[in-house]
């Protein structure tokens, strides 16, 4: 099956405010997609709206967030239940800024319903980092019985390359590559960990133009296996962002 990994919705104040659950989950399925991850900055609290579509889909969907940790490295947290990803956001949201979002410096961050109705406006700054470190992180995924996967690890700023310089053994599941990287370029630097190429997506347009391929089910377990076995295969990188 093909799955994107790491999509955001309009609960992340840099995503585009169409990235609604239901927007996101009819794109998916219309490019053939087989599972998706909702990934937002710091928080899963769009997550429950996801999970919702996807059923109504037919979707195979996995409830996450991306992480900022205190090293300034983005990761991404799945989990198999919305009930894990939430208690892994107010495990997050316990180590936050305690700062109340500007939205004209940094977007809105709207909670919604699967059918789009706006429930309330996040009020935490959820475009800053945590105090978690990546070590914190990845045993506080592991305790609720989630992945850990190194974001977009290509990338000169928020990655684990560009703010460690090298992946630590031990704290991932898997090494995430971008849009436009080269794996052939970046994998041998990935410390021996199994690869996925995700979207990333802050807009509809976005959303699935890249992919992993894997024959598992589509869930924590599945994937699991498929990374200790080397078994992804990605798409190829796009030509252009």
């Amino acid at each position: 099956m093909k799955f994107d990994l790491h999509i955001h919705s309009c609960l992340s104040p840099c995503a585009n405010l169409e990235m609604s659950p239901a927007a996101i989950v009819e794109r998916a399925v219309a490019a053939g997609m087989g599972g998706i991850a909702l990934t937002d900055h710091q928080s899963a609290r769009n997550a429950p709206a996801a999970a919702e579509c996807a059923r109504r889909a037919g979707l195979a969907f996995l409830p996450g967030l991306e992480v900022q940790t205190a090293e300034e490295v983005h990761t991404v947290c799945l989990f198999d239940t919305v009930e894990q990803a939430l208690a892994m956001t107010d495990w997050v949201y316990a180590a936050l800024p305690k700062r109340v979002n500007d939205p004209d410096t940094f977007g809105d961050q709207p909670v919604v319903t699967w059918d789009d109705d706006v429930v309330e406006l996040e009020w935490r700054i959820l475009a800053m980092g945590c105090r978690r470190t990546i070590p914190e992180t990845a045993a506080k995924v592991r305790e609720l019985g989630g992945l850990y996967i190194a974001a977009h690890i290509d990338r000169p700023n928020f990655s684990v390359l560009s703010g460690l310089g090298a992946v630590p053994d031990g704290c991932f599941d898997a090494v995430e590559v971008s849009r436009t990287a080269d794996a052939a370029l970046w994998l041998p630097r990935a410390g021996g960990y199994a690869a996925v190429r995700s979207s990333d997506a802050h807009n509809l347009d976005d959303v699935a133009r890249v992919w992993t391929e894997a024959e598992c089910e589509f869930t924590v377990a599945g994937l699991r296996a498929a990374f200790a076995a080397r078994a992804t295969r990605l798409s190829p990188p796009l030509t252009s962002f």
